[in-house]
């Protein structure tokens, strides 16, 4: 059991959810990959930023059902599962995993409430403090795959790392 003190609570400014987290730079996350075969993937909301984090899932799982009131063009051409409509709680049953990419902020944290009271792992994006896990930036390459994170601190950095990992292994300096 972990004790926390009034001082390990931090206040996030847009949400007005306390995370015993503290700030953005104790953050600490597991770098590891998990089995998805036959799981079912949530991602609530359809524009610009769930487009971008779909479109890398895409590479990896198909198993992915989109929510969104609207969606990009550009995602809808990915090959998951799109529902038109406004969230709701009972839209988490079933589900292993949900990526968070609405735009609402308020939204958002009301999301990772629900599925934290369902037990469901909650990536909700552009706020690493609500995350239960992250992304990395990935090199995937056959059965290869090298990520690179950052502890939710730095993404350009993590992404500049995979970019030069990327240039050794097309250059053939790093074989795989």
């Amino acid at each position: 059991m972990i004790k926390l003190s009034d001082k390990s609570q931090n206040i996030n400014q847009e949400t007005n959810i306390s995370s015993p987290l503290g700030d953005k730079g104790s953050l600490q996350f597991l770098p590891i990959s998990i089995n998805v075969t036959n799981k079912k993937i949530l991602l609530i909301g359809g524009g610009k930023v769930a487009t971008h984090k779909g479109s890398i899932m895409a590479r990896f799982v198909q198993n992915v059902t989109v929510i969104s009131l609207e969606f990009t063009d550009e995602i809808l051409k990915l090959p998951f599962t799109f529902i038109q409509k406004q969230y709701e709680k009972i839209d988490l049953h079933g589900f292993f995993l949900v990526y968070v990419c609405t735009g609402d902020h308020e939204l958002n944290a009301k999301i990772k409430r629900d599925a934290e009271e369902l037990g469901i792992l909650t990536s909700v994006c552009d706020a690493p403090l609500l995350c239960d896990f992250v992304s990395p930036a990935i090199h995937k390459e056959k059965n290869v795959t090298i990520a690179v994170g950052s502890n939710a601190q730095d993404v350009y950095k993590s992404v500049e790392v995979r970019n030069r990992i990327r240039e050794l292994v097309l250059s053939g300096t790093i074989q795989l």
